[in-house]
């Protein structure tokens, strides 16, 4: 599928022809909108179990092993990459 392509549609027309949205939504984005915005979009199945697969697993700190905290601590950030140090300078959360 093709992000980039996305059918907008209004919720009246989308409620007259559920089936063809449904077909539609096999090989493109289906946008359903209410009251001019964009309240939901209609993808296939396949589209959805790929965008669930890159969901991020999250994992308490007390849940990792002894050898994946030491891994953390002994992690380094590669030379290209150190200016990036730079946008913490006078950072405050």
């Amino acid at each position: 599928m093709r992000m980039g392509e996305i059918v907008t549609v209004t919720a009246t027309e989308f409620h007259r022809n559920v089936g063809m949205y449904q077909d539609m939504a096999l090989t493109t984005l289906v946008a359903i909108t209410k009251n001019g915005r964009e309240r939901t979009v209609l993808v296939s199945a396949e589209e959805f179990r790929r965008l669930k697969r890159r969901d991020r697993r999250v994992v308490a700190a007390g849940d990792l092993t002894e050898r994946q905290h030491e891994a953390i601590r002994a992690a380094r950030v590669p030379d290209g990459h150190a200016h990036l140090d730079e946008e913490l300078t006078n950072w405050k959360a």
